[in-house]
């Protein structure tokens, strides 16, 4: 396709941006509509979101893009995670063999800014406060809406590439032309953000001897820093990321109505509920929590969803990609990194191939596969992070899990580091999870310890059953 192809891209959020950038260092001409206001002016108003993970495929992408001297400054390495027991007690689960192998906690309105100010200088022209109203496909016009002052603008489309995300305006214009074969599959659990703030701001009433200590040194964080926080409780859970301030993200995943005589965010309905549920299962987690009555009162119960659709595009039209193609649920932490591989895969298909159509149809044939893996491996990682972390079949498997990969590095890899801290397809990593999985519970079932299981047999089993590893993405 000719590098001054006029693009129209719907959505300047986190792969919208990164897209825009990639596209206009390939010289295509890219104007972007995005119907928040700019966050760079008005502050970041995305409302609901999680805190964001940035792997080994994100990274890619920013580094394709020249971006990962600017992002690395406001990303926090996290180790492992750091899970807290019913009773207060704590334990790391580190991610990988060592720091090489780490995940980084990235804070997204500080994210989405930098991927803003690239595109820009990359030469794409961002218009905010700009919502998509409709697509008249015969007339291949825009219709879009200003939000703030009710004004409408029309346009010519050019090759529509929707990144708007789940709730996508593009995809619901493409459904009245064509059915995209869209399924939306609710979890049944919602999630509630609070606040752990900055040591400094935590009041002097609250702190143990140890955090005072720790803050008359200059620390800056009530726990341990470089790591994923988890309090699992079987059914319901909650997660903190560590901000580049000194704060934490804390997260509560929780069902939306109750499961048997369980807690659920339709039984929390005041305050004095609220806190006793929190004291009783998070009682750790409370005394650096100051304000998270406000929080719970204040914040918006988000929802979690799979969507799933079984056509990314109408002809040369228009294409879908991130999660306006195929939202996931976010415990694998894989969705802007997902996101963010749909970008780089689609920026070289367009710069590689004249054929718009044809691009579109071979971007989805690469990416489908590898979408639905990710999505199926996200929901098996709630079960595990909240039901299974502390259990000690699971942590005999993980053990099991370190020593066949040290000794057979070219045909084991966990899948959480294959998916994590290697670009091999999702595909792949969860076929291949699947088989490694299957023979660590051979080798672990009825085993209390590691010295217990037969090492030698599990060896052979790891030569006979498991081919070399792919040595590529």
């Amino acid at each position: 396709m000719a590098a001054n192809h006029d693009i129209t891209l719907i959505g300047a959020g986190l792969v919208g941006a990164l897209l825009a950038t990639l596209l206009a260092q390939r010289g295509f001409r890219v104007t972007v509509f995005e119907r928040r206001p700019d966050p760079r002016i008005h502050g970041f108003i995305g409302g609901r979101s999680i805190n964001l993970a940035l792997a080994e495929r994100g990274w890619h992408g920013l580094r394709v893009a020249g971006l990962n001297d600017v992002i690395a400054p406001i990303a926090v390495m996290m180790r492992g995670r750091m899970i807290h027991d019913a009773a207060g007690n704590t334990n790391l689960q580190r991610y990988g063999r060592d720091d090489s192998e780490v995940i980084w906690s990235v804070s997204r309105g500080q994210l989405n800014c930098a991927l803003l100010d690239a595109a820009e200088r990359a030469g794409a022209i961002i218009h905010f406060g700009q919502r998509l109203e409709s697509v008249d496909w015969d007339a291949s016009r825009l219709r879009l809406r200003n939000d703030t002052d009710g004004s409408v603008r029309e346009m010519e489309a050019g090759l529509l590439l929707g990144a708007d995300g789940a709730g996508s305006a593009l995809r619901q214009a493409m459904q009245q032309l064509t059915d995209l074969g869209e399924r939306l599959e609710a979890l049944g659990h919602g999630y509630k953000e609070l606040e752990i703030p900055p040591l400094p701001q935590l009041p002097d009433t609250i702190l143990s001897p140890a955090l005072r200590e720790a803050r008359a040194r200059g620390e800056r964080y009530a726990m341990e820093a470089h790591a994923l926080h988890i309090w699992p409780r079987g059914s319901y859970m909650c997660i903190a990321l560590p901000n580049a301030e000194g704060s934490f993200t804390v997260t509560l995943f929780l069902p939306s109505t109750p499961i048997g005589d369980g807690p659920a965010f339709s039984t929390l309905t005041t305050s004095a509920a609220v806190d006793a549920f929190f004291r009783r299962d998070f009682a750790d987690a409370v005394p650096l929590m100051p304000g998270y009555l406000e929080d719970f009162a204040r914040n918006p119960t988000g929802l979690l969803a799979t969507l799933y659709l079984e056509r990314w595009h109408v002809e040369g039209r228009a294409l879908l990609l991130g999660d306006a193609a195929h939202a996931i649920v976010p415990f694998h932490g894989q969705g802007m990194n997902c996101g963010f591989e749909d970008a780089v895969e689609l920026a070289d298909l367009l710069s590689t191939e004249r054929d718009a159509a044809a691009v579109f149809a071979e971007f989805q044939r690469r990416r489908k596969p590898n979408s639905d893996a990710i999505a199926a491996m996200a929901l098996d990682n709630y079960v595990e992070m909240r039901d299974r972390v502390d259990d000690p079949d699971y942590l005999l498997m993980r053990e099991l899990e370190r020593v066949l990969a040290a000794r057979h590095p070219q045909r084991y890899l966990p899948r959480y580091s294959m998916v994590t801290f290697t670009r091999l397809p999702y595909a792949v990593a969860r076929a291949r999870g699947e088989q490694q999985a299957q023979l660590l519970r051979e080798f672990v079932r009825g085993k209390g310890t590691l010295a217990a299981v037969d090492l030698a047999a599990a060896d052979a089993a790891v030569q006979a059953r498991l081919a070399e590893l792919p040595t590529t993405a």
